[in-house]
């Protein structure tokens, strides 16, 4: 039944195309009306699927349709439906400093092996933020480059004053900390809210286990419950992303859809460039047989694409680690560390994700205003494994903090699950990367994978 559901829904929509085409011309083989009606069946068969399949990201692709074609089709009523989208909008606003604050709390006092191990903790955390530093700027030139968020043109209206004026480094500096926790809240200033979630994990980690294990505590049940609010929250997006649509289309039309399939290409261009120019390096500087590691890394990598979840991911990468000559104790605390503080894939897209909101709105931002937004993007995104949609809801976090427009962000939203399957991989990569290349640092790889016999750089 799935399949025959999936069959018609192509078949409709190719139909559907050919008549669009053709509609209104003098080889036009049935009326606009019967073209319209072919869509909207389509449309129909594609959520019979979804519905078959029980799946949430079918359902957000219909949203996405849906809105579109009504948007097309019915300008005037899809502008009234702009309502669901600011709804959907608050809901994910309301997760934003609770779900920060427990998950950094949580990913940086909960971890005592922190001060056990040492010189391990400390190479491996050098080593998660060069690395994810540099797959941000490689984010951030890639946009910069194929330009895909300035072909989207919002309407006036939608636009608000963006809050990265430039400023002396002095005020830079001294915005990132906050006066009054609340205020921070209030205002939607992520940075100033990792700022003190940091600050409070560390101290938090400094007093007696006693008095640290109540909190810890309640920090990992607020991250647990957050993470169901989070889950609650995105049963709702096929509406907001219908709504969305709608509105924007209704007053751009079907070509701001477009901008999407460049930004999508530009991510995986991207992420192709960092595995080739950085990740591989890497591992000839360390001296790592790359036949050897591709065999071992392939199947976790595979999973982490098809399932787009880092964390399904964990149990096999660390059995293949292992296999490969890494030993347990170096497995055991890199591949988790690094799943809270080494998304590489993640750290590119977002970056790149949030100067294409920035290019939507039609601003123009110095490469001082883009290293703030990067600087934000660094210290907010640690501590998100696990979180549904954890790298949009980090963007749109920055997003609202810095007071640009939301309606790139449905956009973004829109086609997330083909965005997350690449960064899920590219992430799963990295971390089997920096496990390998960690227990080289720290001379713990066999024998059976002498230094003499691989490559050297």
């Amino acid at each position: 039944m799935k399949s025959k559901f999936l069959l018609a829904a192509v078949v409709s929509a190719t139909l559907a195309i050919l008549a669009s085409l053709f509609a209104g011309t003098l080889i036009a083989l049935v009326p606009p009306l019967a073209a319209m009606a072919l869509r909207w069946l389509a449309i129909l068969l594609i959520a019979a699927y979804a519905t078959s399949r029980r799946s949430l990201t079918g359902w957000i692709l219909v949203g996405l349709l849906a809105g579109a074609e009504l948007g097309h089709d019915a300008p005037a009523v899809a502008a009234k439906l702009q309502l669901l989208g600011t709804i959907f909008l608050r809901l994910i606003r309301v997760i934003i400093a609770p779900l920060l604050f427990a998950v950094l709390v949580v990913g940086i006092a909960g971890h005592p092996d922190l001060k056990k191990v040492g010189r391990l903790g400390i190479k491996s955390l050098i080593y998660f933020e060069v690395v994810s530093t540099i797959a941000m700027l490689i984010g951030l030139a890639a946009i910069n480059l194929s330009r895909a968020g300035e072909s989207v043109h919002l309407p006036p209206s939608t636009g608000e004053t963006l809050n990265v004026s430039p400023h002396s480094a002095t005020q830079i500096i001294t915005d990132v900390f906050p006066e009054n926790i609340a205020k921070s809240v209030a205002e939607g200033q992520v940075l100033q809210i990792v700022v003190f979630s940091i600050l409070f994990a560390f101290a938090l980690g400094l007093v007696s286990e006693a008095k640290r294990r109540p909190m810890l505590a309640f920090a990992e049940s607020l991250s647990e419950t957050m993470f169901k609010f989070t889950n609650i929250v995105m049963y709702a997006a096929p509406l907001g992303v219908f709504g969305a649509v709608a509105y924007t289309v209704g007053h751009m039309g079907l070509a701001v859809l477009l901008p999407l399939l460049k930004l999508l290409a530009t991510m995986y261009i991207a992420l192709v460039f960092f595995i080739l120019f950085v990740l591989a390096p890497i591992l000839l500087l360390a001296r790592i047989p790359l036949k050897q590691f591709v065999r071992a890394a392939v199947e976790p990598v595979t999973l982490g694409f098809a399932t787009a979840s880092s964390e399904a991911t964990l149990p096999i990468a660390m059995e293949k680690m292992e296999s490969f000559g890494v030993p347990r104790q170096i497995v055991a605390f890199v591949l988790p560390t690094g799943y809270s503080f080494n998304m590489d894939g993640a750290s590119l897209y977002q970056s790149l994700g949030l100067i294409f909101v920035a290019q939507a709105a039609g601003i123009h931002l110095s490469f001082g205003q883009q290293a703030v937004m990067v600087l934000t993007l660094l210290l907010s995104s640690k501590g998100t494994a696990g979180v549904a949609r954890a790298s949009f809801l980090i963007v749109f976090a920055a997003a609202t903090s810095f007071h640009l427009p939301m309606e790139p962000l449905f956009l973004l939203f829109a086609i997330d699950q083909l965005m997350d399957m690449g960064r899920t991989a590219v992430t799963v990569l990295g971390n089997c990367v920096a496990c390998v290349v960690i227990a080289r640092w720290e001379h713990e790889l066999p024998p059976s994978v002498p230094p003499a016999q691989q490559v050297s750089v």
